[in-house]
């Protein structure tokens, strides 16, 4: 598995959290360039970000995106629905960086997100706005209500499956209301990415 690193691939900042995923970091570039997929942008030099990622329109965007996180190094959060997180894959999950959530019980989520934020100096946090695979699904509005709590950026990531990339975008202040910040993003990401055929 001696597959060379695109050169064209971003780098990461200084202040983004780091991972030494060992044998998975080969696997990761093989992944995405057996896949044909290729990474485009700039990472923000910040400790803590609220990732938006859109559209979500496959499974494979997780495998993708793990690819994509071996490949670079980085260590990021993310939310998963709880039955993932059932034995045997649950302990890779948690390994990975995987935090369970409840689909059914969905008050209280934002709250204990941030409080995950408080606990930890250097965190990269990456949610699904939308929540779902199904196409014209509205963003929820978690993952705004979260960076405008603890004032962090929100750092949009999306996956265009028509030109095969993982696109990185500059991050975008929480300093709207709700409803208007999660508007922009929306507007961002679906002009950026490119849903699954």
């Amino acid at each position: 598995m001696n597959t060379p690193e695109p050169q064209e691939w971003p780098t990461l900042s200084p202040s983004a959290p780091r991972r030494d995923y060992g044998f998975l970091h080969k696997v990761g570039v093989a992944i995405l360039h057996r896949a044909g997929w290729n990474l485009e942008g700039e990472f923000p030099d910040l400790p803590r970000v609220v990732i938006a990622v859109a559209p979500h329109s496959s499974n494979w965007d997780f495998i993708f995106g793990a690819a994509a996180m071996f490949a670079l190094g980085l260590r990021v959060a993310f939310i998963g629905k709880h039955t993932l997180f059932r034995e045997p894959l649950g302990s890779f999950m948690r390994w990975l960086g995987g935090i369970p959530i409840d689909r059914s019980r969905p008050e209280g989520f934002a709250e204990d997100m941030v409080k995950v934020f408080e606990r930890n100096e250097s965190l990269w946090l990456a949610i699904t706005p939308e929540g779902t695979r199904r196409k014209g699904v509205a963003f929820k509005s978690g993952f705004y209500r979260i960076a405008k709590a603890i004032g962090v950026p929100i750092f949009p990531v999306y996956f265009n499956y028509r030109r095969k990339v993982i696109g990185f975008l500059p991050p975008v202040p929480a300093d709207k209301e709700p409803a208007e910040g999660v508007d922009e993003i929306r507007r961002l990401l679906e002009r950026h990415g490119s849903r699954k055929p």
